[in-house]
């Protein structure tokens, strides 16, 4: 199977589901409890007012999001279905079990004390490429603004804008269906960077294993996952906005945008249905959006140098703005052209930090050791001013999305001897069991 309810079944199977019987507040208790749990077990609230159950902290661990991609090594799985995209079958969508015109009884949570409403936060927008006739599907946070009504959190330049300012040039609302409550697989593969005219479900259906299902909307013309939960069917209207603002992967609040309006059509959803809440800021939020960036610089990077081993986007640069690269070092000009081929592929980062193969990148203590015996500041600094940076960063200029970014070289310099920089061992070390030596271990 290959619909959020499959998914759901293993994860509950693995020990990983907390189930929440007793009845929770759709305003900011949702989010505490998530947050509480972040790091851990998916949760799923059973009692909602409004009928819906929600499920939320869905692929909080990398263990999960491996479970939701068919396995281990993350980023060779997506790198690999980018490759080789299957296209899906079809099948009746059982979302069409119930319709209505009235989007009231969504359980949209609201997160955080200072933002302007409640959020749909796990929304998947599909629509029409106007150059290829694909469809083009992409993450994209949504605000209520009435019983029909909801503002549409777009980047500009992004392919949904292109999409919507198509159709807005020609004079035309964009027709788009909105799905909430997917496999994660779905949803990994909406928030790959593919290029322009790529279908992502294309992506998704090699991510599942060719199990992916389509549905065929009757408004839009457009195919949805056939096992979707809840479905709305409406237009990006060209000639109203509305003013919002959010708080983005960083955890900060977001300044306020005029934002597109999208007007629904229809909404459809399956019996007991299941919405799915993500936190914004917190882990799954990091993994969903940052994973596919990771595996697509870890791409890019070992095409363009072959010494390439490993590459991390920190926990500590909200798994987005910071990158640390493992290589293997063979001239000491390596890590310079590595460092600034990660900035272009990757435009959001702000630093990069490459290291080499004796250190965990994973490891933010062995990533500061590196840095603190094999970097000289006046040598290994590579500083670039005035780029292209993330309009996430509050420090940087927003407005012109103009940053300056930092590369660290924390290799060792092969001029120098070796055994300078070789981290001591000490013979079976890892094989010790403390408990064997020290009484009453378990009792300190």
């Amino acid at each position: 199977m290959s619909d959020l309810r499959s998914y759901l079944s293993r994860v509950d199977r693995a020990g990983q589901l907390w189930r929440v019987p007793r009845p929770v507040s759709r305003r900011f208790e949702i989010a505490a409890v998530t947050a509480a749990a972040d790091g851990s077990n998916a949760l799923l609230f059973e009692d909602v007012r409004g009928g819906f159950r929600v499920v939320s902290n869905l692929v909080g661990t990398r263990r999960r999001l491996e479970m939701a991609v068919g396995g281990a090594g993350v980023h060779a799985r997506i790198t690999a279905a980018m490759r080789a995209a299957k296209r899906p079958g079809r099948a009746p969508g059982r979302f069409m079990a119930n319709r209505s015109g009235d989007m009231r009884r969504l359980p949209v949570v609201t997160h955080f004390e200072k933002e302007p409403g409640p959020f749909i936060t796990s929304s998947v927008i599909y629509a029409r490429n106007p150059e290829t006739g694909r469809q083009n599907s992409s993450f994209h946070r949504m605000m209520p603004v009435g019983k029909k009504s909801l503002t549409v959190r777009m980047v500009e330049g992004r392919h949904l804008h292109r999409c919507f300012e198509d159709a807005r040039a020609h004079g035309e609302d964009l027709r788009v269906a909105v799905a909430i409550g997917v496999h994660p697989a779905i949803s990994v593969a909406g928030a790959c960077q593919a290029e322009w005219g790529r279908d992502e479900m294309l992506i998704a259906n090699s991510l599942l294993g060719g199990r992916l299902r389509l549905a065929r909307l009757p408004y839009s013309g457009l195919d949805v996952p056939s096992g979707a939960e809840i479905v709305l069917e409406g237009r990006i209207r060209r000639d109203a906005t509305s003013k919002e603002w959010m708080v983005e992967m960083l955890r900060t609040y977001d300044h306020a945008r005029e934002q597109p309006v999208f007007e629904l059509e229809s909404m459809y959803h399956r019996d007991d249905p299941v919405y799915h809440d993500i936190l914004s800021g917190y882990t799954e939020h990091r993994l969903l959006m940052g994973v596919p960036a990771e595996a697509k610089l870890a791409g890019g990077l070992s095409r363009a140098f072959r010494g390439t081993r490993r590459v991390t986007l920190s926990a500590g640069g909200c798994g987005w703005l910071h990158a640390v690269v493992q290589i293997r070092k063979r001239g000491d000009g390596d890590p310079g052209r590595v460092i600034r081929e990660a900035f272009r592929i990757h435009r959001s980062l702000k630093q990069v930090t490459v290291v080499d193969e004796d250190i965990d990148p994973d490891s933010a203590e062995s990533v500061e050791y590196a840095v603190a015996t094999r970097f000289q500041a006046d040598r290994d600094l590579v500083v670039l001013r005035g780029v292209r940076g993330s309009s996430l960063d509050p420090s940087s200029d927003q407005a012109r999305l103009r940053t300056a970014k930092t590369g660290i070289d924390a290799t060792r310099p092969l001029s120098k001897r070796p055994e300078g920089f070789e981290l001591a061992r000490i013979p079976g070390a890892g094989r010790t069991r403390l408990g064997r030596y020290v009484r009453n271990l378990s009792e300190s």
